[in-house]
Formats: C-alpha cells, structure tokens, sequence
C-alpha cells in the first residue's frame, strides 16, 4: 500500500513540477522536463526507499556516533529506469539538547545537508562538526548530514589517472612562462582530458552541477523531507543556486557561504580569471602581515620584501628541490592554501622563514605531496574536471587563453598560470556541454535564504555574492568587512555565526544587507632574533 501511495504522490509532483518550468530553464525548458520527470520517479522510489543508516566503513575512521547510509541516484535523469549510482550518506541525530542548558529540550527541525564544495569534495566529514562550540546550538535542532556527490569517494568514484602516478615530481612553475613551458603543459593538459575519457567513458557527460542538483533533491526526498535545508559552501553555493531554480517549492531554509559567481556568462571560464586576479590581493595579504612580523619571521619588513623573500626561495628551489619533494610548484600550491585561510598564515611563514635560514624541515612538511593520500586526490582532481568541463563551453582555441592570461598575469603573477594549468583540459574535453542555467527566483517564489561573504576572499570572489544576492529576490547577504576566509560559517566570528544561527534556528534573516566586523588576524608563531630582510627593497 506505501508503493501505491508514493506513486500516487509523485504524480501529483509531477503535474505541479511541469506546470511550472525552473525560472531559468529558457530554450532549454524541453530537455529539462525530461530529467525533471526523471528526478520526481527517483525522489518517490527514494523516499519509499529510505536510507538504511549504520556502521561507518572502518577505513573512514569515523566516530561511531555517525552514522552511514547509501542513496541511490540515476546516472541519466532523463532514464530513470537505467544505470544508478549509489551515494554515500553520513548522519549524527539531533542531539536535541540546549547547549546552555543540558536539560532543557530542544525541538527538532529536520534535516541540514551541507555541501562543501570542490566539485570534488567529500562531505561525508560534515556531521563531525556538531561536536564543536560554534555548531552545537545548530546541532541540537538538527540532524547534521554529510554525502559524497556522485563520482567522489564512495560515491561511483571516478578516475582520469592511475593514482600511483598521479603524484608529480618537484615542479618549476614560472610566473611568466616560456613558450616551450607552454607546450609542454598543452600536452600534459590534452592527455589529462583524454585519461578522464578513456577512463571513464560514454558515463563521464552525466557528471555535471545539473545532475548534482537533482541528485540533491532525491537525497532530500530518501531523509524523509518535504522541503530542504542546506548549507552549501563555495562550488556548493553554486549547486544550491542551481537546485532554488530548479526546484523552488522543495527549499525550506538555504545558507550560501562563500558565493561563487552564478551569472551563466562567468560558468567557468571568466570566473577562475577573476578568482586569478583576487588571489594577487589576498597574496598581498599574506605578504602586508608577515612584514607586520618581521621581527618574528626575518622575511621583510614591507610587502615587497616578502615578496622578495618568496622569489629567492622559488629560485633556490628550482635549482634544488627540498628534500627532493619540494619544487617551485609545490611552494606555490602551499602558500595558495595560505590565501583561502589566514589560520594558515603563522604555520607558511615559519615553514619560509626556516627554509631562507637552511631548515627544509618545515617546507617539506607543508608542500609536499603525500603517496597514501594521492588516491583521494586523483579522486577530487577528476571529479572537479569533470563537472567544470561538463557544466558549460570553454575556449576551444589555446590563443584565447594565452591572451587573456597573458595580460591578466602582468598584474597578477600569483595564481594566474597555475589556474590555467588546472583548467586548461576543459579545452580538450571530449562530448557535449551543458548550458549553464540562469539563476534568479523572483519576489515570493523562495522563502529567505541567506548568503554569507568575506570581502577579501579569493577563491570566491565578493563580487559572486553580490551576483547571487541581485538573483535570489528575499535573500540577505552578510559580510564579513576586510576579512578573507574562504568560507565564514562556524568561524571564529561570532557575529557572523548569529546571524546563521538566526536565520537556521527561528528563520530570521537580517534587513538586505548587513555586515560584521573582521575576525582577528591570527598571532605570529614563537619569536625568533630578527635578521637582515633579504633582497631589494
């Protein structure tokens, strides 16, 4: 009798679902209905189905409060009936418990899936935070829920590489690079796109944020939920844009932390040039508070100094990699981690500092690349490609990305390459595209939902969420002033996590716009004697 009733149900969702089209479905609205129908059967048989929660696998060394489960999703929306993938589902309850008070209850208000990102992260982690003092108060009210999205972890991984060869050897990576330098990153980037086809095969195209989104709603639908909570962080703000426009009527409360940029013009191509350009200020940064401690680190007592303290490492490396692990790229990459969390800023600077003295010790220890984790990050290295090559046209022609970052590199030196060297096989990818979808809800179509922003941070760019903001009629968007973390809920600034305790715990959201104070920059590490700052000035 509960089969028959579902089915009933998931007619009726299905009328209401086609009679109104995604806000930003546009030409693409036919083909759309078709994986629409698709997502509704599978969200009825999910929700029929349920989700089986128990042990962890061993191998994740979880706490045995959480719980694991699997859902399962079709691989084509548009077949239903066809190839599933299962996704992998972690849970800790509602401890219902007020944080003040252990014997006061407190009432349980659903389901919070979160979404950290990528494309490529694995979110089953997520419901560990409940036991951390910013997020308890959210996790008496909450079950806290984590998943994989499909192709990551346990979730039908993919694989463009073997991962036993996938870790590089110690890397040059010039600012500026040569032609042949070029070249020969053009063929590493061609054979990268191909392993992820050959690989993977005719499946790789279902890989994509559209797919993610649905597969969203069916995870929605097997916890036993009528509408969604979530909380999405940076790519995962995009994914959530995506599942408000796709599936209005299904979203109950939704935080949007560190906002990409969601206008389909930007869908990937023209939003990694923007996040090349806001590296350099993060960079900058970094450099403005390691001179502060020059007195701590000898790197300098200006930004340029530092600077300077940075090429002479990058040229001593070059010639002599640390440990034989650690090259220029690997530098590079270390100090990138830097820009998106400035708790990272004590921890590089000693780790420079020491190897300018001759201690490669700490250098070693932060850059290098590690072979029993180079699974895992082959895994999230595919899964990004994928999706990013997947979910919209990139330039075809290799002379428009040398020009664009070419030009963009004179002012931006940081990141640009590097960027480029990570995208660059979406311009090799075999098999169609998607079209990116117009975000945007109007007035009363989603209830408030509640974006959150640090001005300075690099990976997603302040101007994303003011982007996200204009679409998403009733949305409030708060920023965290001169501030950089890439992602600020549960942060160390209280007054960013009231806002989000507001808004998920009694649904208020602030007026249009509010902001808050900066967190405090972190403190230099131990006091060192002071040196002679390296270089020119």
């Amino acid at each position: 009798m509960r089969t028959a009733a579902v089915h009933v149900a998931a007619g009726s969702m299905l009328l209401t679902a086609l009679a109104a089209a995604p806000a930003g479905a546009g030409t693409d609205a036919a083909p759309l209905a078709a994986e629409l129908r698709g997502t509704v059967v599978a969200a009825a048989r999910a929700a029929d189905r349920g989700i089986d929660f128990g042990a962890c696998p061993a191998a994740q060394q979880l706490p045995g409060t959480v719980r694991c489960g699997t859902v399962r999703v079709p691989l084509d929306y548009a077949r239903p009936d066809g190839a599933q993938l299962e996704l992998a589902v972690s849970r800790v309850r509602a401890t219902g418990k007020d944080p003040d008070d252990g014997r006061r209850g407190v009432p349980r208000q659903g389901s919070l899936v979160h979404n950290p990102g990528g494309p490529g992260a694995d979110g089953t982690y997520f419901p560990m935070m409940g036991a951390l003092p910013e997020w308890k108060r959210i996790a008496a009210a909450y079950d806290l829920v984590g998943y994989a999205p499909r192709g990551v972890g346990r979730s039908a991984p993919l694989s463009c590489a073997d991962p036993e060869t996938f870790q590089e050897a110690p890397t040059d990576a010039p600012a500026h690079p040569s032609a042949g330098h070029k070249r020969e990153r053009i063929e590493r980037a061609k054979a990268q796109a191909r392993g992820c086809a050959e690989r993977t095969g005719d499946s790789l195209r279902h890989f994509h944020s559209l797919n993610n989104a649905r597969d969203l709603d069916v995870l929605r639908a097997a916890l036993g939920e009528n509408r969604l909570t979530f909380l999405g962080s940076s790519y995962g703000t995009y994914l959530g844009a995506l599942y408000a426009t796709l599936f209005p009527s299904h979203v109950r409360r939704m935080v949007f932390d560190a906002a990409v940029n969601p206008a389909p013009e930007q869908v990937w191509y023209r939003n990694n040039l923007d996040q090349s350009a806001a590296f350099e200020d993060r960079w900058a940064d970094f450099r403005a508070w390691a001179a502060r401690h020059h007195d701590v680190y000898g790197l300098g007592d200006d930004a340029r100094a530092v600077q300077a303290s940075y090429e002479k490492a990058r040229t001593r490396l070059a010639k002599e990699p640390a440990g034989g692990k650690v090259g220029p790229e690997q530098l590079q990459a270390a100090l990138l981690r830097a820009a998106y969390y400035d708790d990272l800023w004590p921890h590089r600077a000693r780790a420079l500092s020491a190897y300018l003295k001759g201690d490669p010790g700490p250098l070693v220890e932060q850059a290098q690349t590690y072979p029993e984790a180079a699974a895992e990050a082959e895994n999230a290295r595919a899964v990004y490609l994928a999706v990013e090559c997947n979910d919209a046209p990139w330039p075809a022609d290799w002379a428009v990305w040398d020009r664009d970052n070419t030009r963009l590199a004179r002012r931006a030196p940081f990141e640009t390459w590097a960027n480029v060297w990570t995208n660059l096989p979406c311009a090799y990818w075999e098999g169609p595209r998607q079209r990116p979808l117009d975000v945007r809800a109007g007035r009363g179509e989603l209830p408030p939902t509640l974006i959150l922003a640090a001005e300075r941070d690099a990976a997603a760019p302040y101007d994303g969420a003011l982007e996200l903001h204009r679409r998403l009629a009733g949305s409030a968007l708060v920023t965290e002033r001169d501030a950089g973390s890439h992602g600020i809920a549960g942060g160390p600034n209280a007054c960013v996590n009231g806002h989000l305790e507001a808004y998920l715990l009694r649904g208020r959201v602030p007026g249009r716009h509010a902001s808050c104070a900066p967190h405090p920059e972190p403190e230099p590490g131990p006091r060192t004697r002071p040196v002679e700052r390296p270089g020119p000035r």
